[in-house]
């Protein structure tokens, strides 16, 4: 074979990360409080932002600087459909092109595109001092982590995670069971099972509603709490009062013993949340609003509150470039107003995915506000991506993070993703939950003299259209704590002597 020189043309597409693109998909994955302090930033940095509160005759609305572009930023509330600008449909494939998270929960972290490099002008991704320093685990991450192991319901879950949210800093839960469960639409027993299971939870004595229960949970675990030391932890008042003899009479004991009592009882941590890091505290301000409207349905809002409002100065951008006669004071001054109207063109991208995404969320789970916990609908992020034609990292980004204000309380937006059981006539597919609590309605109503097999309860459910395996249904009945077909056999037998 000759070897000659030669020219050839080919034509291949790939995907060049720039600082611009960088900057859109951070700005999707962050909180607004978080989102607030970035753009404070950008304030300090560009010369040609400004607050919309603070701007004068001056300054020119960011949506009037991109008029050229076909793209508005005013009210986010009711805008659904993306503009066909060309820049945001790039910047949008940009972040439907992502790779997919890779952990399961589809959280990103705020420092993820730090190690990418960057031009000038861009966005500053540097890692600041302390930024690689170990970060202590708070209370909740730690709840939170047990919680997933202790359980698979994710009715159980989504409960349990609501609970740990309350819980505070020194391990208390100060809101009352029913007052939850009325707020959830969950049964009350349902709620305190799950509480029961998170006070099994380390460190012991968490989620307890009181002193007397947060010392009874850890005396449980020393394997202490007899009839004589519940006495003593229910007249504990006398403790603080120094009553000894008051003490003695209340547990009928003496006073060697009520001393060892006193001595075990002050070996305790009455807080036992203050074994864990505690979170700088902030007040979790929703995302999304969602009201109930005259019409039966539901509007659905973006807390314009908490967004950053911001201006393009373009007179001061042409007074300074006019002023100008380097050219390299031309280049920053450029740079300086392509990269303050990007930002403009980003924030507005960003209001209108999170209110898309929080819009067909609201849609899938109608039931859920209307009726509670118990009609969650099985939801994942693909559902959503594909109603809505976006990526499932977009839609993953999005729920992380953000959260929607209900009449049924505040949620963080992935709390409404749920598992499916397929449906055996091929229709709509079950949520996992409403499974559950079939099973639970079944041996709830099983006559004492033919209990129902695993096998038995596979047969019913077969014939209502679930689709689901024997072990599938051992595992779900292990989850709700309800004892084999033996066990049920044996105590009805015990019952009826």
């Amino acid at each position: 074979m000759a070897l000659a020189p030669k020219l050839e043309f080919r034509q291949s597409q790939q995907l060049v990360m720039t600082p611009q693109l960088q900057q859109a998909i951070k700005l999707l994955q962050l909180s607004n409080l978080e989102l607030s302090a970035y753009v404070e930033e950008q304030l300090e940095q560009n010369p040609f932002l400004e607050r919309a509160a603070e701007s004068g005759d001056a300054a020119e609305p960011a949506e009037a600087a991109r008029e050229r572009d076909d793209q508005t930023t005013g009210d986010a509330e009711t805008a659904l459909d993306l503009s066909s600008d060309q820049t945001a449909a790039k910047a949008e494939e940009a972040l439907d092109a992502e790779v997919e998270p890779s952990d399961a929960g589809g959280e990103f972290r705020v420092n993820e595109w730090a190690s990418v490099g960057a031009g000038k002008g861009s966005v500053d991704i540097e890692r600041e001092f302390g930024a690689t320093l170990t970060k202590e685990i708070s209370l909740g991450e730690h709840l939170a982590e047990q919680l997933h192991v202790a359980t698979r319901d994710p009715q159980q879950r989504f409960i349990g995670g609501y609970l740990i949210d309350l819980i505070d800093e020194a391990g208390y839960l100060r809101e009352p069971v029913s007052t939850v469960a009325e707020r959830l639409g969950a049964d009350e027993q349902q709620v305190e099972s799950t509480l029961r299971l998170i006070q099994t939870f380390d460190p012991c004595g968490v989620g307890a509603r009181d002193i007397k229960e947060c010392l009874k949970l850890q005396l449980i675990e020393r394997d202490r709490y007899d009839p004589a030391m519940a006495r003593f932890i229910d007249n504990i008042e006398l403790l603080a009062k120094g009553d000894l003899k008051g003490l003695m009479k209340a547990t009928g004991s003496d006073e060697e013993d009520v001393r060892d009592m006193v001595a075990e009882v002050r070996s305790l941590t009455p807080k036992p949340g203050y074994a864990y890091g505690s979170e700088h505290v902030q007040v979790v301000e929703p995302d999304v609003f969602v009201r109930k409207a005259p019409d039966g349905g539901w509007k659905i809002e973006l807390n314009n509150d908490t967004m950053p409002r911001i201006l393009v100065n373009q007179r001061y951008y042409a007074e300074i470039s006019n002023a100008s006669s380097r050219d390299q004071d031309k280049v920053f001054l450029n740079e300086q107003f392509a990269n303050a109207n990007w930002l403009a063109k980003s924030l507005d991208q960003r209001a209108r995915t999170i209110l898309k995404v929080a819009t067909e969320i609201v849609r899938q789970q109608d039931a859920f506000l209307v009726y509670g916990v118990k009609h969650l609908r099985p939801l994942n992020l693909r559902a959503v991506a594909d109603a809505i034609s976006m990526h499932e990292s977009t839609v993953s980004r999005v729920t992380s993070n953000k959260y929607m204000a209900t009449p049924r309380g505040l949620f963080e937006l992935k709390y409404f993703f749920t598992a499916a059981i397929a449906s055996s006539e091929g229709g709509e597919a079950h949520s996992a939950e409403a499974v559950r609590h079939r099973i639970r309605e079944l041996v709830a109503q099983e006559d004492p003299e033919n209990v129902l097999s695993d096998d038995k309860i596979v047969e019913i459910l077969r014939a209502d259209g679930v689709d689901i395996a024997r072990r599938t249904v051992a595992k779900y009945r292990e989850t709700l704590n309800i004892p084999s077909s033996v066990q049920r056999r044996r105590q009805a037998l015990r019952t009826a002597i």
